[in-house]
């Protein structure tokens, strides 16, 4: 991992606020939702879920809530403590387990482990090499386990420009540019788009690659003190869970969500 673990320990009282807020809630909930379209298949029973860079939690006590137990990997220390605590204050704990660990330096017994469901939320802008870390979470998965994969949409940078910020000049140069700094972790980021992760994807053996989009349509509404009404969030959040799969909104969302089944075997010993 390229970035050192203070900058999220640091950031945490920023992160927490965000969030809060109304973009901070359909981020979460409309991937819960894209998530639930696919849990029903994998068995009746509570599945074994590994959140990879999990942070304090924001998906992992949403699937917990549902019965699943949950294992969140995360090497910001500030992080993990902030998920043990609302993982204790929703009474989750016993389905909530909290690793501190570099993707790329499971544990022995994480990295043996055949997970149902693994979740690659957010960390694919922060590292160098997307095909190998891929590769790596994908390993985690059983065979026909779903994994899921999180990122900022490049094709999102130019246009949450020009319309937030009314600045074609500053558009046009994001058009040529996968690189974005982010003030909460201090941090520059590299953008992806899923036209890219999803052959990625298909190279490593995976089956039935869904392309969802997170807030289409949040982003690019310039009132945000509106969106904490909570009758306009509401219709706000139904208008993002009616569009997330719905081209073409999906390609412009602020987030790309790609979910898919592994289809590789795991050689023998």
């Amino acid at each position: 991992m390229p970035e050192a673990p203070e900058k999220f320990n640091t950031a945490m009282t920023t992160w927490q606020e965000w969030q809060d807020a109304p973009w901070g809630r359909l981020r979460y909930a409309i991937a819960e939702a894209n998530l639930a379209r696919h849990l029903g298949g994998l068995g009746s029973g509570p599945l074994r879920i590994l959140d990879v860079a999990g942070g304090d939690g924001g998906d992992a006590l949403r699937l917990a809530a549902r019965g699943h137990h949950v294992t969140i990997v995360d090497y910001a220390p500030a992080m993990l403590a902030a998920a043990a605590e609302r993982a204790s204050a929703a009474g989750l704990t016993e389905l909530i387990t909290c690793v501190q660990a570099d993707v790329t330096a499971l544990p022995a017994d994480l990295a043996d482990g055949e997970f149902d469901v693994v979740l690659c939320h957010n960390l694919l802008q922060y590292v160098d090499d997307v095909p190998g870390t891929l590769a790596s979470v994908l390993a985690l998965l059983k065979r026909g386990g779903l994994f899921s994969v999180m990122a900022i949409n490049r094709h999102s940078a130019a246009l949450n420009i020009a319309v937030r910020e009314m600045d074609p000049a500053a558009a046009l140069a994001a058009l040529s540019t996968d690189q974005l700094r982010t003030q909460m972790f201090d941090s520059t980021l590299t953008l992806h788009t899923a036209e890219e992760i999803i052959p990625l994807l298909q190279s490593l053996g995976c089956l039935d690659v869904q392309h969802y989009g997170i807030r289409s349509f949040c982003d690019y509404i310039t009132d945000d003190a509106r969106k904490y009404d909570p009758a306009f969030y509401a219709d706000l959040e139904q208008l993002e869970l009616a569009t997330s799969a719905r081209p073409p909104y999906m390609h412009t969302a602020r987030l790309f969500q790609l979910t898919a089944r592994n289809g590789t075997r795991k050689a023998q010993p």
